[in-house]
């Protein structure tokens, strides 16, 4: 499967942002959809994951309550809906696919997923 992530750009703290990722190829249903990001010189984090049909969702602690997650099957598209971003959000955004027989699986690990979108820069300025 091929992932097209979109909708990064620069914003003010405080500020909301949705992002996309489009995939192609594969049967969408089948795969665990995840956004990890990567600041300068950090390493790549978990931020949140769905489960195939889009009933469970997980997040890192530091989103939980302004980030949400979640997936148009039909239209083979996750999302990450942003809301009060600060500045310590800034980093490039990642989604990831994994297919998995469990409905009701999520993984954290980016060591789990096996298909990786290109990345989009979201910066929040202070």
């Amino acid at each position: 499967v091929q992932l097209q992530a979109s909708g990064g750009g620069l914003v003010q703290d405080g500020d909301s942002l949705r992002l996309s990722c489009a995939a192609s190829g594969g049967t969408y249903s089948d795969y665990v959809m995840g956004w990890f990001r990567q600041a300068p010189g950090k390493e790549r984090e978990f931020v949140a994951a769905i489960t195939r049909g889009g009933g469970s969702t997980v997040y890192e602690d530091s989103v939980k309550g302004r980030f949400t997650i979640s997936r148009d099957n039909g239209k083979k598209t996750v999302y990450l809906q942003m809301s009060t971003l600060k500045p310590e959000d800034t980093a490039v955004y990642y989604c990831a696919a994994r297919a998995t027989a469990y409905v009701r699986k999520t993984y954290r690990e980016a060591r789990d997923y096996d298909y990786w979108g290109q990345g989009t820069l979201v910066t929040v300025s202070s």
